[in-house]
């Protein structure tokens, strides 16, 4: 294969910037190229003030170099990779590239980030050798967020090429790869939007209101909070009437076409300038108020706005109480209410024109699937949803018994209970993607409660997977830590502990700490905090290396634990932080410890003032700060040196089992317990409450946040030591407990976290 080092993006507009961002992330080299060096400066300022945020540190952005077509287009001549993202006009792109072919290295490969033109047909005219060259690759918006990298080849593209920019789109970049063929939209798009079309359909015909469209196609669906028309307005109603446009032209019946063709709605809205978020209004629209801002939402018989409206749809309220996302599907979809009427008429013929189209757009129907999870985030892809709901129910609802689409008899297999395309879910695409689902599929649970369970994972590694509500530490999660460290000890070489879940753990059961507190059951907390720093303790000094996994949320008590292992694989979306303080607590699962400890001993040797160092670990823990990123959480030095970064989410805990494999065939030896963490005494308190003070003057925090920097200054400054000393590990976790207790049974840190469970947000009494 070709190794990439290097890039080059030809276009700083809003895709052009965020790829080059998104490469920057991988620690590449990118050349960011515009019509003149200014135009592609002030496209690289507009992406670093994106929300969200395409870089993953505030100084990613130092490596991409900038410059115009003017003047700087020879350098494309040092890149491995040279990424088109300009203006959706052919006629552009081939002028561009007409001088991109003059200065591009012969091995350099080209591709086209159009989310819609033929690839080949941008080609037509080039030489040979920039034609097996050439490619598509169509990365979805925001790149970095959103998993999907369309591979596009044409005939004439060399397979090396192809195979090189798979294999870094998946390992560097991260992404979900997909090759697709050289159709009008490619796979998700064609897909998405015949989708978007069918739902559209039920909006105009006036039987569903935007919030009852919202409420059917959003979570309870396995799709976006943001569901329908949300997602439009963010991605923009003049975007969508562009790509549909493009689409309509290119493709080739009729029928088709007309499937495509957007209601007069759209086009009012159009006329209107409406055109979604950027422009303030689309199908909603946020208004300012006596009060603050309230949403209202589009009626589309009078074209004006109205207040929202909570949808009465009785069935969605049953359906929650379902778990699995596919008994419920089935049950919303065959039910005769007008949830079920709504499913039948959007995603019967959605699925029946996925079936139809499939084998013309994609090379598989895994393919499709994955297009769809990657790009849309649909946690079912179409051909998951026909297993789901049931292959013949599916027919039957579309009259198409008689006559199912072709690949439906190609692929139909007849099993002992029912007709479906595959015994189980898709396939990952590689044999190390989603390695805990496989080990949970070809072998039985070594261990499980509610909370978390013990997996073989293969090769001698014992996996540890949480699973409770948001993967919440609560008493079951701490019972499988300690035996999980116990089952590794005896019978593993090596302990992985992580999910596929999106978040790895947003900490604590705050729902239980705080029932107790209410009941002054003191001795429980008491238990509690003691049998979950005993827990934590057994990770760090356990006998088999503990490599932990986070991904997502991992915050409180989920930090912790990666604080302890032996090495972080982390993803490279990791939002890691310890932010108890936002509920007016603090880390007393060895958190405020093993900051202390890891910072303090970052003084140079003999230093008498450690407070710089100190200040860092007081900072995280008052201020409740959260990485951006696992790049960031590195920054933070949350994320040690040692620890390694994954790009691609699915690919974490097969990183992880290799980074736990490597450390025990290497003679793994566990750390000596700590007996001399260095503190600062007197001084360092005074220091640092100093600046608690000076805070709560300028009157950025309240008075209670006053009392909680005070309770972290004495933790960190060693408590009532005399001056400067050192500490044992065990003195500072009776700290940490005797604080945490004392702040329990404190009247506003039990308001801030009742708070926080009723609304998610944080209280600053």
């Amino acid at each position: 294969m070709k190794h990439i080092r290097s890039v080059t993006v030809l276009g700083a507009g809003t895709m052009g910037s965020q790829i080059a961002a998104h490469t920057a992330n991988a620690g590449i080299p990118t050349l960011l190229l515009d019509l003149d060096a200014k135009t592609a400066a002030n496209g690289l300022k507009r992406a670093r003030k994106l929300k969200p945020d395409p870089f993953f540190t505030k100084h990613t952005y130092r490596t991409i170099t900038v410059g115009g077509f003017d003047s700087h287009l020879a350098q494309i001549a040092e890149s491995d990779w040279i990424v088109e993202a300009v203006v959706e006009q052919l006629a552009v792109k081939q002028e561009l590239l007409r001088k991109v072919e003059q200065h591009r290295a012969q091995d350099t490969i080209v591709s086209s980030n159009t989310s819609g033109i033929p690839i080949a047909t941008i080609s037509e005219g080039f030489s040979d050798n920039f034609r097996q060259h050439w490619l598509g690759t169509h990365f979805f918006n925001p790149p970095r967020y959103l998993p999907l990298l369309e591979v596009i080849p044409t005939t004439d593209t060399d397979p090396v090429v192809v195979k090189s920019i798979v294999a870094f789109g998946d390992r560097v970049l991260g992404k979900g790869v997909v090759v697709a063929k050289d159709t009008p939209n490619f796979i998700g798009n064609r897909i998405g939007l015949y989708g978007v079309m069918r739902v559209l359909e039920q909006l105009v015909n006036g039987k569903y209101t935007i919030e009852e469209i919202d409420a059917m196609t959003g979570p309870l669906l396995g799709r976006a909070k943001s569901a329908t028309f949300r997602t439009l307005d963010i991605a923009g109603i003049d975007i969508l009437t562009h790509v549909m446009n493009n689409l309509v032209t290119q493709l080739e019946t009729d029928e088709e076409r007309a499937a495509f063709e957007l209601p007069p709605l759209i086009q009012d809205l159009n006329a209107r300038g409406w055109h979604g978020q950027k422009t303030g209004q689309g199908f909603y629209q946020k208004m300012r108020t006596d009060s603050g801002t309230e949403i209202v939402t589009l009626d589309p018989q009078t074209m004006k706005y109205r207040a929202r409206t909570r949808p009465q749809l009785p069935a969605l309220d049953n359906a929650k109480t379902i778990d699995d996302l596919g008994t419920r599907i089935r049950t919303l979809f065959t039910g005769k209410d007008r949830v079920g009427d709504f499913l039948r008429a959007t995603l019967t013929p959605l699925l029946i024109y996925s079936a139809e189209v499939a084998p013309k757009i994609a090379h598989s129907i895994d393919d499709v699937d994955r297009a769809m999870r990657w790009g849309f985030g649909w946690e079912l892809g179409p051909f998951e949803l026909w297993d789901a709901i049931g292959i013949e129910t599916v027919l039957r609802t579309a009259e198409r018994t008689e006559n199912p689409p072709v690949l439906i008899q190609s692929l139909l297999k007849k099993t002992d209970d029912a007709i479906q395309f595959r015994p189980s879910q898709v396939e990952p695409a590689g044999p190390e993607l989603q390695l805990l689902r496989r080990a949970k599929d070809s072998r039985p649970a070594v261990k499980q409660n509610q909370g978390a369970s013990l997996i073989d994972l293969g090769d001698g590694v014992l996996g540890l997977e949480f699973h409770s509500k948001m993967n919440s530490i609560g008493g079951d999660t701490i019972n499988m830590m300690t035996m999980g460290v116990e089952e590794a000890s005896k019978h593993f070489d090596a302990l992985v502990i992580g999910n596929d879940g999106p978040a790895f753990s947003a900490g604590a059961n705050l729902m239980l700490v705080l029932l107790e507190a209410q009941e002054e059951n003191w001795d429980e907390i008491d238990l509690m905090i003691r049998s979950f720093q005993s827990a934590v303790l057994n990770l760090r000094y356990a006998d088999v290396p503990v490599v932990v996994a986070p991904a997502g949320l991992t915050l409180g008590g989920g930090c912790e634990v990666v604080l302890h292992s032996d090495r972080a694989q982390a993803a490279a979306e990791t939002y890691m932080g310890q932010v108890e303080v936002g509920v007016g607590l603090i880390p007393a699962g060895c958190g405020t410890k093993e900051l202390l400890a890891r910072f303090s001993s970052q003084a140079p040797a003999g230093a008498t003032d450690r407070l710089p160092y100190i200040q860092r670990a007081f900072e995280l823990i008052g201020f409740g700060t959260v990485s951006s990123s696992g790049s960031d959480a590195k920054q933070l030095g949350l994320l040690q040196a040692g620890d390694q970064i994954t790009m691609n989410r699915e690919r974490l805990l097969s990183d992880a089992k290799h980074t736990a494999m490597h450390l025990a065939k290497t003679g793994y030896r566990p750390p000596n317990r700590r007996t001399d963490i260095p503190v600062g005494g007197p001084d360092t308190k005074a220091a640092l409450e100093l600046g608690v003070h000076l805070a709560w003057r300028s009157g950025r925090i309240s008075e209670y946040d006053v009392h909680l920097g005070r309770t972290i200054a004495h933790l960190l400054a060693g408590g009532d030591v005399p001056h400067a000393t050192s500490v044992s590990e065990q003195y500072l976790l009776d700290l940490e407990r005797e604080a945490f207790l004392s702040l329990c049974g404190q009247q506003k840190t039990q308001e801030r976290i009742a708070h926080t469970l009723k609304t998610g947000k944080t209280l600053r009494n």
